[in-house]
């Protein structure tokens, strides 16, 4: 059982979003902070792309404010160690394909394996593009964690869940990242369809923001993954965001709980 696996061994995992270097590196650690304080179980951090084609609006402004400020992949490296010296928390990286390549796969995974970022969210790399990082992943004990649509069909999910690693990330919509008030009546099938073919727990995301929603979420997953409502908080209140994610997190927290 991998560190990011064992988030879910006795309850349903609370997995909050931010974005690496929004809107410093200064303000990002403080936030990690947040998010360990206010009772995640795995964090996530995005590093900041020039086309994040899975996020919408909110995630791209906070990868621009990180962007503004100078972020670079060499800079969130530097923010996740500066971060294990307060929380061994379990992380993974949200990332986008282009940026583990041009690092190099097997620097990218030696380094996340040194700094305990045990897990690779990678959203425009599907299953089939997955044999030039899976080495490098399984060299360094890194999870390369499966996304699965309500679009995925069940072939496709029994496909996808064979090679699962981590948790499963289940898209809880048809778009991008934001806020939403509604969540498709797919869901509960779709979970279900997962469950019957894998053991890997499956955590939802995209659109999750109330601790009602969190809580109906759970229900039917094995986690809930919360990224907009919180990179939204930081761009409201910029380096004065940490005491509000806090309280926003732990209010999240408690519901998946």
């Amino acid at each position: 059982m991998s560190k990011i696996s064992a988030a879910f061994a006795d309850h349903k995992a609370f997995i909050p979003f931010i974005v690496s270097g929004d809107p410093t590196p200064e303000a990002t650690l403080q936030n990690i902070k947040a998010l360990a304080d206010g009772g995640a179980d795995i964090i996530e951090l995005g590093i900041p792309f020039s086309d994040p084609v899975a996020d919408g609006p909110v995630i791209q402004k906070g990868d621009l404010r990180a962007f503004a400020d100078g972020i670079s992949v060499a800079g969130v490296f530097d923010i996740v160690a500066k971060a294990r010296e307060f929380t061994d928390i379990p992380m993974a990286f949200l990332t986008y394909a282009n940026i583990p390549f041009q690092y190099g796969y097997d620097a990218f995974c030696k380094r996340c394996a040194e700094l305990g970022v045990t897990g690779l969210v990678i959203p425009d790399l599907p299953y089939e593009e997955q044999g030039e990082i899976r080495p490098s992943a399984e060299k360094y004990g890194i999870d390369i964690i499966e996304l699965i649509t309500l679009t995925s069909g069940k072939d496709r999910v029994k496909q996808i869940a064979s090679v699962a690693q981590g948790f499963i990330y289940v898209v809880s919509s048809e778009g991008v990242t934001g806020t939403r008030d509604e969540f498709d009546s797919r869901l509960t099938q779709l979970l279900s369809d997962i469950h019957a073919v894998t053991d890997v727990p499956a955590a939802i995301g995209f659109g999750i923001h109330t601790p009602d929603q969190a809580q109906a979420m759970a229900k039917i997953a094995d986690g809930v993954i919360v990224g907009s409502g919180i990179v939204q908080i930081v761009g409201d209140k910029g380096t004065d965001a940490p005491a509000a994610v806090e309280q926003y997190v732990s209010e999240l927290a408690a519901a998946t709980h």
